[in-house]
């Protein structure tokens, strides 16, 4: 059976990411952590993306979890279990602190380690077939504490509490109305690519400061002083010169970046 990959597909300023195991329904391997940890790494360096769009291959699955079938040589020991959290920590932290936006576009299941990747991205929207589920406490896994206060922050105490006491699968109306997504839509796909490049048309300066100041909220920074840096330069930009220039002549803007 073939190794899941990961893909990386730049369009002008729009960047897409693909989790593709189709036939383990985009279960994540310890391979495919690391690949998608190199993607973001490798997108945050490309500085004509302004907006990313996350999501897996196929219409069934966005990440069903962990591929529970590497459990006996990734995750069989205290070292390799460190060293297998360590990845998924540093891989949900660099989507999470991505200099651009992240959009995440669920299909079918987000389960685990799926929803854990998907509370990591900016904005979520799913279809409506999807399903959520959190099965740690099925399976006797724990999670540690970083990673519980980013679910923590995005549904609130008691729909944390009951996502992982209970492991119940969630449809998507319930994974709405717990904040596990933004909205339900019937074409997720179609609905992520267009609003990536409703975003992308913005201002990037502007909304790459917009998220390094709800990254630093987020996080309770003390030190503010590259937020302050990004928001000053800002105003110092030709894009804010080009924004009131286009504001007063009526027509849209033509963002550089710059």
């Amino acid at each position: 059976m073939s190794e899941g990959r990961i893909d990386l597909n730049v369009q002008g300023h729009v960047a897409q990411v693909t989790i593709d195991d189709i036939t383990r329904h985009n279960a994540m391997s310890l391979s495919m952590w690391t690949a998608l940890l190199a993607a973001f790494e490798e997108m945050d360096r490309l500085t004509e993306v302004r907006v990313c769009v996350l999501r897996g291959a196929g219409e069934k699955s966005f990440v069903s979890g962990a591929n529970i079938s590497e459990f006996e040589t990734q995750r069989n020991s205290e070292a390799s279990v460190v060293h297998y959290n360590d990845m998924v920590k540093r891989t949900q932290q660099a989507i999470f602190r991505c200099r651009v936006p992240v959009i995440a576009a669920i299909s079918g299941i987000c389960y685990g380690g799926g929803l854990g990747l998907a509370l990591s991205c900016d904005l979520r929207y799913a279809a409506p077939h999807s399903r959520f589920r959190m099965p740690a406490a099925r399976m006797g896994l724990g999670y540690d504490c970083e990673n519980m206060k980013s679910i923590l922050n995005n549904l609130g105490p008691q729909a944390t509490a009951e996502a992982f006491y209970t492991a119940r699968v969630y449809d998507a109306a319930s994974a709405q109305a717990m904040g596990m997504v933004l909205a339900v839509v019937d074409d997720v796909f179609a609905h992520c690519t267009a609003l990536a490049h409703e975003i992308a048309a913005n201002a990037p300066l502007t909304i790459q400061a917009a998220k390094k100041t709800l990254v630093a909220l987020a996080e309770d920074e003390e030190d503010m002083t590259s937020v302050e840096t990004a928001i000053d330069a800002c105003f110092k930009s030709n894009d804010y010169a080009e924004g009131r220039l286009a504001f007063a002549q009526k027509r849209s803007p033509l963002f550089t970046g710059q």
